[in-house]
């Protein structure tokens, strides 16, 4: 990728390989939070001039480091500085939403040297929207900087009549410092070998919040060290001698832990970076569901988090209904000046149905029903929406219809404009029933039956039937006996969308299929029309609207593998999900760090690698969330809490012969298990711990 980011909590830091913010940059690089701009210039020179780049390394998810050195220097044929003689090592990490960056110069010139360090920072407190170029509105403006011997504060007054103001702190005398300009200077005499630094704070403000205290800059990074070690103590452990598959699982954890947000109800993923670190409905419950495996509180918190902003009323501008789980959920002035829906927004037509796929998925895996009960009413709320306002027209479908003005037109997991399209190449007209949202709902009224059997509630029974008639429904207008497969949707007319897609894999998932339909449809998923050897599609080649390079038109999105993954592993199609596993695995090693982007193009191997989408989010959470659901598929690992019972169909794909998974939280105790495979090729299964009391099945 051609950014640096790092993230903590709410803020998060985007810049390039240099470590720097050019003003004006054209991908938006920043400091921000709460959808702001905190920091919109930072730069650093030597005596004037830009320092040349050595090496740039966001390997470690909390912490970057890049190091530089000085041009040769000479003032009318005098030296200043020879070439080379200046290590710059620029370390930065952030801690309690405060950005620590120590600059940390060092002599290698064998005499002494002096030079200048100068660094130059500008606020424009900017909101995300504009500077993505996605809307204009109405903005406050600058009203100048206040500063100290060792201080600087840039101020603004929005048009929500919030402050919002950047503080910035050093730790060294300056030279000379600027604040008009946001210069600072420092001047350093060094001996060989001596080496010296300048730590700067930088802490955006917010409103009339009392600002909390700086840590020392060593302390903060302590406590953040720490946090980290906590959360490499208490997840799931994984151990394979398939060391690229490793290398994703060790990627996706470190990503996953970055991308961990609390707005004080439980830690739950933000979507992605740089712009998707907020609340997302869909992003987020799909994210902490391939989390399962390996942390399930996370699953808590983010099913306690859209709880508390479940719709509650009727608003078209919002596209809000009372049960329904949001979309998106933004912090910006155009957010809070309502020039801009999402605060939060509502459009999305899956979110809600995956909050119930989480809560029953949650608890099979946990047996945690004090859930169940504190979310009763959003639980009950959530269904009244799927059958009153996600069915409409009372035909047993779940459709969507933009209402809202700034909103988004298409509302499934592919919102793109383009992305539900007819084999003709008109585009679909709404109300749309996507297929994988049927499938959705139907997983999610069977889960709580299973969970209203256990605690005695009569409704289960209706659950189901009503679960039964979409079952029968949605073969009836959804097949398509010409292809073998299933529409993407159906349209306004109730006519079927028939271009061939992935969605209807996600279906798998939720066992609503008959055998003999679920075969096809892996059959077609994995055919050269669809996979790419690389990934599953969005869309199958040949199509009127495929286009590798599209954002879902053709394109390979991680995540969308993920969910048909998990739906081959749950009906025992281990092979099938091993050719996915084997492609991803291979696509991966063609990506900066072993990381799987948000997407990437939809291109054969006659490429001879992966090809990058331009503009994906990395790291993204329900990307790094994917090789989990590798490790979780390749075991068929599927466990009940309220049956007492844990499934297990181990599997290998080519390149394994060891996988070793230590302390899975099911129930209330863990269970380690190592498998093997032998001489004959087969796979050898031993359980070296097993204290949740559950009977442990292998098929």
């Amino acid at each position: 990728m051609d950014y640096r980011v790092i993230k903590e909590n709410d803020l998060f830091l985007l810049t390039d390989k240099n470590g720097n913010i050019p003003e004006n940059h054209p991908y938006g690089l920043g400091l921000y939070t709460k959808d702001t701009r905190f920091l919109s210039k930072l730069d650093i020179k030597i005596n004037g001039e830009e320092p040349i780049l050595l090496h740039s390394d966001a390997a470690d998810n909390y912490m970057a480091t890049i190091l530089m050195t000085n041009p040769h220097m000479e003032n009318n044929g005098e030296l200043v500085l020879w070439r080379e003689s200046v290590e710059i090592k620029r370390t930065r990490y952030i801690y309690k939403d405060v950005f620590y960056e120590k600059l940390a110069v060092k002599n290698y010139f064998p005499k002494n040297v002096s030079f200048d360090l100068s660094v130059h920072m500008d606020v424009d407190f900017a909101d995300m929207f504009i500077v993505r170029g996605f809307q204009n509105g109405d903005i406050g403006k600058r009203t100048g900087q206040t500063s100290d011997e060792k201080s600087l504060t840039f101020h603004y007054e929005g048009t929500d009549n919030l402050s919002r103001r950047t503080y910035i702190e050093w730790d060294r005398e300056a030279k000379s410092t600027d604040p008009e300009s946001g210069a600072l200077q420092f001047h350093f005499e060094l001996g060989h070998e001596e080496e010296q630094s300048i730590t700067l704070k930088v802490q955006p403000q917010h409103g009339e919040q009392v600002a909390a205290t700086i840590l020392s800059a060593p302390e903060a990074l302590e406590k953040l060290k720490k946090s980290y070690n906590g959360w490499n103590k208490d997840i799931t452990k994984v151990r394979t001698d398939c060391l690229p598959l490793q290398r994703l699982v060790d990627r996706g954890l470190g990503d996953l832990r970055v991308l961990l947000t609390d707005l004080g109800y439980g830690k739950f993923p933000v979507a992605g970076l740089p712009w998707f670190g907020v609340p997302f409905g869909r992003d987020s419950l799909i994210a902490a569901l391939q989390m399962l495996a390996f942390q399930p509180e996370v699953a808590k918190g983010t099913l306690y988090t859209m709880a508390s902003k479940q719709g509650a009323k009727v608003d078209p501008w919002r596209d809000e209904q009372p049960g329904k789980i949001i979309h998106e959920i933004r912090f910006g002035e155009l957010a809070t000046t309502e020039q801009i829906p999402f605060t939060p927004y509502y459009g999305t037509i899956d979110a809600t149905p995956l909050f119930l796929i989480l809560l029953t998925e949650y608890v099979k895996w946990t047996g945690d029903l004090q859930v169940v009960e504190d979310l009763e009413t959003n639980i009950e709320a959530a269904l009244t929406w799927i059958d009153q306002y996600g069915d409409r027209d009372g035909d047993l479908f779940v459709e969507y219809h933009q209402e809202a003005s700034k909103g988004i037109a298409n509302q499934g997991w592919k919102d793109s404009g383009d992305s539900i399209v007819h084999r003709s190449g008109d585009y679909a007209t709404t109300p749309i029933a996507l297929s994988e949202v049927q499938g959705y709902v139907f997983q999610a009224k069977m889960g709580l039956a299973s969970i209203y059997d256990k605690l005695g509630n009569p409704k289960a029974e209706a659950l189901r039937e009503e679960s039964q008639k979409l079952k029968i429904k949605f073969d009836e207008a959804f097949w398509m006996d010409d292809v073998n497969y299933y529409a993407i949707a159906l349209d306004r007319d109730k006519q079927q969308v028939g271009t061939i897609t992935s969605n209807p894999g996600h279906v798998l998932f939720s066992e609503m299929l008959d055998e003999e339909k679920a075969k096809a449809v892996i059959e077609t998923l994995i055919s050269p029309k669809m996979f790419s050897g690389f990934g599953i599609r969005t869309m199958g080649t040949g199509e009127a609207g495929y286009n590798p390079m599209s954002y879902h038109d053709g394109s390979i999105w991680p995540h969308d593998n993920s969910m048909v993954l998990l739906g081959m592993s749950k009906i025992k199609e281990q092979e099938a999900a091993n050719v996915v596993i084997e492609g991803l695995i291979e696509a991966a090693a063609h990506f900066e760090y072993d990381r799987l982007p948000e997407l990437f193009c939809g291109y054969d191997r006659s490429v001879g690698k992966a090809v990058k989408y331009p503009v994906a989010c990395s790291p993204q959470a329900w990307a790094a969330g994917t090789p989990l659901v590798m490790v979780q598929t390749i075991l068929g690992l599927f466990p009940d809490a309220l049956e007492e019972k844990i499934v297990l169909s181990p599997v290998f794909p080519n390149g394994m012969n060891l996988l070793e998974v230590e302390r899975v939280k099911i129930g209330n105790g863990h269970l380690s298990v190592t498998a093997v495979r032998n001489e004959e090729g087969s796979v050898e299964l031993t359980i070296k711990e097993n204290t949740t009391g559950y009977e442990v099945v292998q098929n």
